[in-house]
């Protein structure tokens, strides 16, 4: 049975450091097991990744990045500005860097290697949803319903099937069906008519992420937490009281273990404790359109594989989702509107009753990708420093899983099997 270093006792008072999904769940479960929580946010809660992406819980569908197919999308990206895969060519060293990196995993037995560190958290992902939402406090809960993928050519859904073939083998259970251009309508009728082939996967779950996130941190409050916003970190400074968090034009923190959430910028604050793995911004867009007319609307989500756009209703609105792209730039770099005119363009002939003109939240947001396709979770170097990140497109789906690990770890000292793959610095 492996410990985890650093540990002496159950920290009593754990900082935080970013509100989005990964690091509202990681507080949510410290206080489970008893912990006072303090959740410090440089901007709003759910203001990153966790806001405008599709809202997808697929744990079956969660699967490495970096496989053989990518680089035939690679190549194209680099001459074709509105591919799926988008990689600016510029002059960005550390970008490069990544990206060979990113490339030389690319290969099958690497898929299989790093699937194999996902799985574990992939089968307890929709356990971990389903103790936040035993929490009266928590005043949203994630829908049912089953995914639709759907093809204009019959040949284009083969890829996805071989995945599903490959997820299976990796030890997922995968309930899918093939379905004809009739159920196709019935299931969508906000798909067009030139598409003739789907595929319905059951058994996952979707959200509205922005509305879930934050009733999430108003659940965290509801338990005695603070979940402080516009607290931009400076530093952390260890003392005999424990960690001081240095907060601009605030006060210091003091608490006896801080963990780093902070998704796309999580190397600002976490490479000085030893978190060596490279780990850059994979930006997605996203834009908001109105529900078509009664008749036409969209109840469950809609994903074109072969194009890389997906759909997905927003509860408590009249608007669906739409989005795709892996943009790798500085997550801080402003949105690019011809990515979201790109996803516009190509999602016309899939779909009807959208007016895809009439956008609104128009939205980029810079996922964590890990060169190695695995999240960082647990110790660093340094005492009571840990890190929860790098999930890539997964944080919605794995975040609460990983947290629920780590919390166990933080207050027993036992490093769970699932988390011995992803030690931040390894």
């Amino acid at each position: 049975m492996a410990t985890s270093p650093h540990h002496g006792h159950a920290p009593e008072h754990v900082i935080i450091v970013g509100a989005g999904m990964v690091g509202l769940s990681t507080a949510w479960f410290l206080q489970q097991r008893g912990v006072q929580v303090t959740v410090l946010e440089r901007s709003t809660v759910a203001a990153g990744s966790s806001w405008g992406n599709a809202g997808w819980i697929t744990p079956a569908m969660a699967i490495p990045l970096a496989e053989p197919a990518v680089l035939r999308y690679g190549l194209k990206s680099l001459l074709d500005p509105s591919a799926p895969l988008h990689v600016p060519v510029r002059v960005d060293p550390q970008l490069w860097k990544f990206l060979l990196g990113f490339t030389a995993r690319c290969t099958g037995g690497m898929w299989r290697k790093t699937m194999a560190g996902l799985v574990p958290l992939n089968v307890q992902a929709l356990d971990a949803y389903d103790e936040l939402e035993s929490d009266e406090g928590l005043s949203t809960r994630l829908a049912s319903g089953p995914i639709l993928a759907a093809f204009r050519e019959d040949e284009h859904a083969d890829g996805l099937l071989r995945e599903f073939e490959q997820i299976r083998e990796a030890g997922l259970e995968l309930e899918f069906s093939d379905v004809g251009a009739a159920e196709i309508h019935e299931l969508a009728p906000v798909v067009a008519p030139s598409v003739s082939r789907g595929i319905r996967i059951d058994g996952q779950k979707f959200m509205n992420p922005g509305q879930y996130v934050e009733a999430l941190a108003e659940a965290v409050r509801a338990r005695g937490g603070e979940v402080r916003e516009g607290a931009e970190v400076q530093l952390l400074r260890h003392g005999q009281g424990g960690i001081s968090v240095e907060v601009v034009g605030s006060a210091p923190v003091q608490g006896d273990a801080v963990v780093l959430s902070t998704g796309a910028w999580l190397p600002d604050l976490a490479k000085p404790y030893g978190v060596r793995t490279s780990l850059r911004a994979g930006r997605g867009y996203s834009f908001s359109v109105d529900q078509p007319a009664e008749g036409m609307r969209v109840a469950n989500p809609v994903y074109f594989p072969y194009e890389r756009i997906v759909c997905t209703p927003l509860e408590g609105t009249n608007q669906i989702r739409m989005g795709g792209t892996m943009e790798f730039r500085r997550a801080d770099e402003p949105l690019d509107v011809k990515r979201i005119e790109s996803i516009a363009t190509n999602a016309a002939p899939l779909v009807q009753g959208l007016d895809l003109a009439d956008r609104h939240d128009e939205w980029v947001g810079g996922r964590p990708v890990t060169v190695d396709g695995l999240p960082l979770v647990g110790p660093t170097d340094a005492p009571g420093v840990w890190v929860h990140g790098g999930h890539g497109m997964w944080g919605m789906c794995q975040g609460p899983a990983t947290a629920r690990l780590l919390a166990e770890e933080m207050t027993t000292g036992v490093v769970p099997a699932a988390l011995r793959p992803l030690r931040p610095t390894r």
